[in-house]
């Protein structure tokens, strides 16, 4: 099981958010949006942040770092690690049944993730074998998109999809984001898209508006 970061609600939980982290950082990355997402004194919401594993990234000379999969160059699209994205989807899975164990249905757990975070959230949510209460995909792209027309869950296709991205983005191009919306539209899904005048990053509007998706989910 992952090493996570938990952030406890001051009421006994009645939804989780499982939020995934980009390349390098760690749980503690988005520890400090949680005051700032509205959701009141009383709120049930747990946020459960893991911590990816250390591993070597071809794009950064083969560093040891955390990192969900690996990323051989610039081009996210080519080469990707399918072997990583999986591993890594199997311990988000886990993540998941804990959440359900803990007393947490699936339809009150949303997946979320920043860039490489949010492509592995993207990635297991909509494989998922239970309805989820929402994914929410920032600065990212859906990978191994070719698989997704048939390996994606059935209980999951009408789950509801926030994504934002940064107009200025110069790690993950806006337009493959826009290009992953498409797709994503194209096989049916609803996505609430959002662009913002940033580079690869969240800012206040961003979080504003995650945090009335969230209201509305959960």
């Amino acid at each position: 099981m992952l090493d996570c970061v938990v952030i406890q609600p001051p009421f006994a939980a009645t939804a989780s958010v499982v939020w995934l982290h980009g390349l390098g950082a760690d749980g503690n990355d988005f520890v400090p949006i949680v005051p700032e997402l509205g959701l009141g004194e009383q709120h049930t919401v747990r946020f459960v942040f893991p911590n990816a594993p250390q591993r070597p990234v071809t794009i950064n000379s083969g560093m040891h770092m955390p990192a969900w999969y690996d990323i051989a160059g610039v081009d996210l699209a080519d080469k990707q690690d399918r072997a990583g994205i999986q591993a890594s989807a199997a311990e988000i899975e886990a993540l998941i049944a804990r959440e359900i164990e803990a007393g947490i249905p699936a339809h009150r757990i949303v997946l979320a993730g920043f860039s490489q975070g949010g492509a592995v959230a993207l990635h297991t949510g909509l494989r998922h074998g239970a309805s989820l209460a929402g994914i929410m995909a920032l600065s990212t792209y859906l990978p191994l998109h070719d698989a997704l027309a048939a390996e994606a869950g059935d209980a999951n296709r009408g789950v509801p999809i926030f994504m934002a991205h940064g107009s200025e983005d110069p790690v993950v191009p806006l337009t493959l984001g826009r290009d992953s919306r498409d797709l994503l539209v194209k096989l049916g899904y609803t996505v609430d898209w959002h662009e913002y005048p940033m580079a690869h990053q969240v800012c206040l509007p961003e979080i504003a508006s995650i945090g009335r998706w969230l209201r509305e989910r959960l």
